[in-house]
């Protein structure tokens, strides 16, 4: 309503009669300044709760934390499309799929073909000269897989990656086909080189992104109140740094700033003459940030964490492409679902249960409003959660979905029924345990007998 208050004031018409025309503009600002300080005392009055939304909030003029403007771009706690991932971020994931005896390895570690969640796309690779035109290997298996990219080749200028498959070869199907022909197939076609390939969502575990909280002292600048003050600073994996004026206000209150810190200058600062001093400098605006920790080793340990921050490695990870392509969907369109029905979620902002129809696949749970919603609202990732059945309030049976660790969100559900709840917990629990985290599938694929281990 405040954008559109604002672009009316923007649009206003110019008059000849330049006395109408000033009066509609300042009748126009009133009204704008009305709605704004209506939407600022509406802020002050809510609670997040749950909510994954979040207000940017930069601070004013005045650069005090009581005269803060409000920045009315609204960003979600995960970039990707209404989806809950912080812990799916905070670790490497492989998936192992319905293999879940400890004698099977996830199938990043195996070499058995039998990819589960494939992303299709077409690559198109211009033939250069040399010994290698196309400037990538592929493997003896089958599928074929693509084992090496030659660095600034055409290959690598068209997004072939390591670890993809090839399905077919200027227009002929090849997944089984040996890997000599599929070799021919390219040398005797045309000078550019037409591929579809595909990516197992098991052979490339995510990277996972920065996190730190801790106490800092942050400098004050404001012309009213100088010096250092003692603040909650939290980094989330989305790289926004968010401080707190106390620990117990994380995920009770609103954030009394939160910065994004990609792209930002960051480093140890001696000008102000004060030990453990170091400064941010986002790529946005023109403010300066010092911090001061507490010893060299907290200074350093913020330093670290953030320059991943500022520096994050965009890497599209092959699942979160899967279920985004999913959201587009109508529910029933997704292949082979684990469960579906009505589930009610608490939004605990509110107190209230929300209906959504859902949809569980390989660890992700889609909510739609209704059977025939197309897209889909958002989800959760499951990877690491432990279900369970609880009472809360005046329902005797929920689902709780508990996270790992306390930095993450606990989400609760409820079936129609006690026995729907069972059937939701059991397909939940076999779907989240298709995920392991990755130093755990390493780990059991070192343990296993010498005779089966492959190099």
């Amino acid at each position: 309503d405040l954008k559109s208050e604002m672009n009316k004031t923007r649009k206003l018409p110019l008059k000849k009669d330049t006395r109408a025309s000033d009066s509609s503009q300042e009748d126009a600002i009133d009204q704008w300044a009305r709605r704004r300080k209506q939407f600022k005392d509406s802020k002050k009055c809510s609670s997040t709760g749950g909510s994954s939304i979040n207000s940017t909030i930069t601070e004013g003029s005045l650069n005090s934390e009581d005269a803060r403007s409000v920045d009315l771009g609204l960003y979600s706690e995960n970039e990707d499309r209404g989806f809950y991932t912080e812990n799916f971020h905070s670790a490497s994931w492989v998936f192992r799929g319905d293999d879940v005896s400890p004698d099977n390895s996830p199938r990043c570690l195996s070499k058995r073909p039998r990819p589960v969640a494939i992303r299709e796309r077409t690559v198109k690779i211009a033939k250069g000269t040399g010994s290698y035109p196309w400037g990538f290997r592929i493997q003896f298996s089958k599928p074929i897989l693509v084992t090496e990219v030659d660095t600034n080749s055409a290959a690598e200028e068209a997004g072939l990656q390591v670890g993809d498959i090839l399905i077919a070869v200027n227009g002929t199907d090849v997944t089984s086909m040996p890997h000599s022909e599929a070799a021919n197939l390219a040398r005797k076609g045309p000078d550019i080189l037409t591929m579809i390939v595909g990516s197992d969502i098991s052979r490339y575990p995510n990277t996972p992104r920065p996190t730190c909280r801790g106490y800092l002292h942050k400098r004050t600048q404001s012309a009213i109140l100088k010096g250092w003050r003692k603040r909650w600073f939290v980094l989330k994996h989305n790289g926004y740094l968010h401080y707190y004026k106390h620990k117990k206000d994380e995920g009770k209150c609103r954030p009394l700033e939160v910065t994004k810190l990609e792209g930002a200058e960051i480093g140890v600062d001696t000008s102000l003459g004060k030990p453990f001093v170091f400064k941010c400098i986002p790529q946005a605006g023109n403010r300066i940030f010092y911090f001061c920790a507490t010893s060299n080793q907290e200074m350093k340990r913020w330093l670290e964490a953030m320059d991943k921050a500022v520096h994050p490695i965009h890497q599209n990870h092959v699942w979160v492409d899967v279920t985004l392509h999913n959201t587009t969907l109508p529910p029933l369109a997704i292949k082979n679902p684990e469960c579906l029905g009505l589930l009610h979620q608490l939004d605990r902002s509110k107190d209230v249960w929300i209906q959504h129809y859902c949809i569980l696949k390989d660890g992700c749970l889609y909510f739609y409003a209704t059977l025939r919603s197309t897209p889909a609202q958002g989800g959760l990732y499951l990877q690491g959660y432990i279900v369970s059945e609880q009472s809360l309030g005046s329902k005797r049976s929920v689902i709780e979905l508990k996270p790992p660790s306390e930095e993450f969100k606990t989400f609760y559900l409820c079936a129609e029924n006690v026995n729907e709840n069972k059937r939701w917990i059991t397909a939940l629990k076999a779907s989240i345990n298709k995920w392991l985290p990755l130093h755990q599938a390493i780990q059991d694929f070192m343990n296993r007998p010498l005779e089966e281990t492959r190099m």
